[in-house]
């Protein structure tokens, strides 16, 4: 959790705290429409608190864009081996075409009859 929905969410428990406490505190003095504005407020509060944590994105969406870099990255360094692996290949044919075309020059021409 970051820092800042920490602060959210104490801000949140505190504001739910205050109008409870504010709701009794008018129901005890005996002012029903301030009890009233309390419970309304402590009604908002928790149906915002509540649709933040529905809203907010679960923690497996979190993880998901880290999974996916760590392929990405297995990915491209499979491709680089492979890559290389064919430079390899094309170096060795390279060279043997070289030596075939060497032996051929040296070999004596054969003898007709």
């Amino acid at each position: 959790m970051t820092r800042r929905s920490r602060l959210w969410r104490g801000a949140a428990v505190l504001f739910i705290l205050f109008n409870v406490a504010g709701a009794a505190f008018a129901i005890g003095m005996g002012e029903p429409m301030h009890a009233l504005t309390h419970a309304v407020l402590l009604t908002l509060g928790l149906g915002a608190y509540l649709t933040w944590r529905v809203a907010r994105p679960s923690r497996r969406e979190d993880v998901t864009p880290k999974l996916a870099d760590e392929r990405l990255d297995y990915l491209q360094r499979s491709v680089d081996a492979i890559a290389l692996e064919v430079e390899r290949i094309g170096e060795k044919q390279r060279f043997s075409d070289k030596l075939r075309g060497e032996q051929v020059d040296t070999l004596p021409p054969k003898k007709e009859q």
